[in-house]
């Protein structure tokens, strides 16, 4: 980020190299669709170029990131929800599933329950209030610390853990019906 702020645009590759992938899975749980998540994680990058005489030499590039990200996401969801509608992807695995007949040909069941498991897990983290999903996604998915999510998320460490908190024992109610052992 310092090459970057001294002038040196290519930096903001080396930037992109290291970042896209961890920021864009953070985006895209957060808005759960591709196409958005790539979009808004372009965008996160040019706000980045834009203000990089902003950035404090010091703080966290990652915490600094995530932040810009977080806030284009929430613009998202306000947006998402004047003008909603099914995107593209989504409509193309609904009707592609319509033709699935019988499920073991085409995976194991193994594979087959640990897809159901992971889009359960992904549907209950979707449904919380946005600060309770928000801190899951930062300390859980992304794994930053405490601190870190509070400084993206705007808010004390003591708030991420109250919200970690909530969001658990949410999960933990809205899930237990999938993983009553039995």
């Amino acid at each position: 980020m310092a090459r970057l702020q001294a002038g040196d645009d290519l930096a903001l590759t080396a930037l992109m190299s290291r970042w896209q992938i961890p920021l864009r899975r953070f985006i895209y749980r957060s808005l759960g669709n591709e196409a958005d998540a790539l979009d808004v994680a372009q965008e996160t990058f040019v706000r980045v170029y834009q203000h990089r005489a902003k950035f404090r030499p010091g703080a966290k590039f990652s915490t600094w990131l995530f932040s810009i990200a977080l806030n284009l996401c929430r613009d998202g969801i306000r947006r998402r929800k004047v003008r909603p509608a099914m995107p593209l992807d989504e409509a193309g695995v609904v009707a592609a599933s319509e033709h699935i007949t019988d499920p073991s040909e085409t995976a194991p069941d193994s594979d087959l329950v640990r897809a159901e498991t992971a889009q359960t897990v992904r549907s209950a983290v979707e449904a919380l209030p946005e600060p309770l999903k928000t801190a899951v996604l930062l300390c859980e998915y992304e794994d930053l610390s405490l601190a870190d999510a509070a400084e993206v998320a705007g808010c004390s460490a003591k708030a991420v853990e109250t919200r970690l908190y909530r969001a658990r024992a949410l999960l933990r109610e809205s899930l237990a019906v999938f993983f009553k052992k039995g």
